[in-house]
């Protein structure tokens, strides 16, 4: 070997990897996460997302359509005991934005609570009464 062939690290490249004492191997998945994409927007994509999803807008009911859905309730109230089955289509107001959706429900009416305005079903679920767009079934 020719003194020109020598490279400034051959005096250590044969010698074992050094291992710490004092910290643990890094295990190869936290090795990774050093080097993935790092993400300067955190949520960016979800409130991008969110802006587009889009929702219904509340329809003010007629006085006619009023009347009928009164007319609807009163004769539910009449028959409480046969627990009427019934497709009730509500508002659902959303929650992380203005409007909501139009939701259908089909199910068996227990009671109407007048002075809570709600009508409550065998399941136990309820409704507002002023969130109520149509009733169909069992009257």
């Amino acid at each position: 070997m020719n003194p020109q062939d020598t490279h400034p690290y051959d005096d250590i490249i044969h010698l074992p990897h050094p291992v710490s004492k004092k910290h643990p191997r890094m295990s190869p998945l936290n090795r990774a996460a050093q080097f993935s994409p790092f993400a300067a927007l955190t949520g960016h994509e979800d409130a991008i997302q969110e802006t587009a999803r889009l929702t219904d807008s509340y329809v003010d009911l007629e006085e006619d359509w009023k009347e009928l859905l009164d007319e609807q309730l009163q004769q539910l109230k009449k028959n409480l005991a046969q627990r009427p089955a019934c497709e009730v289509t509500y508002f659902q107001p959303d929650r992380k934005k203005d409007g909501g959706s139009y939701v259908t429900v089909r199910r068996n009416v227990k009671k109407i609570e007048e002075h809570s305005r709600r009508i409550v079903f065998t399941d136990g679920t309820d409704l507002p009464i002023e969130q109520i767009f149509s009733i169909r079934g069992d009257l």
